[in-house]
């Protein structure tokens, strides 16, 4: 049986003040962090799922790319657009669980792609 959220922050974290505490720290770096949060309640009001979820989403951006700049130059070379500024610009715009959820679709779908044909030389 799977646990609730409210156990699983218990279980990682100790209570939901440390969670956000640790969620905070990505929040208060620039590099990964693009603010929508309501100012007059902030993060405490935020749910307990949504809380981890994006724990889990900024440990991962961090580990693997270290700044949303790079995870936006991974997918535009995945989906072979590095040149398109216009493209890029647009996803600057989007948060990090958005951007990560955009790289994990592009680079699946580049996976399963058909290797390209390569032409018969006569």
């Amino acid at each position: 049986m799977t646990k609730s959220p409210l156990q699983t922050v218990k279980d990682q974290f100790g209570d939901k003040s440390k969670l956000v505490a640790e969620v905070e720290k990505f929040t208060n770096n620039e590099d990964l962090w693009v603010s929508r949060l309501n100012k007059s309640k902030g993060l405490k009001h935020i749910s307990n799922a949504k809380l981890i979820r994006l724990h889990a989403t900024f440990q991962a951006v961090a580990e693997k790319f270290g700044t949303r700049a790079k995870l936006i130059d991974a997918i535009c070379e995945i989906e072979k657009r590095a040149k398109d500024e216009g493209y890029k610009t647009r996803l600057r715009a989007y948060p990090v669980p958005r951007l990560w959820d955009l790289y994990k679709a592009v680079s699946k779908r580049a996976k399963n792609l058909p290797a390209p044909a390569t032409p018969a030389t006569a």
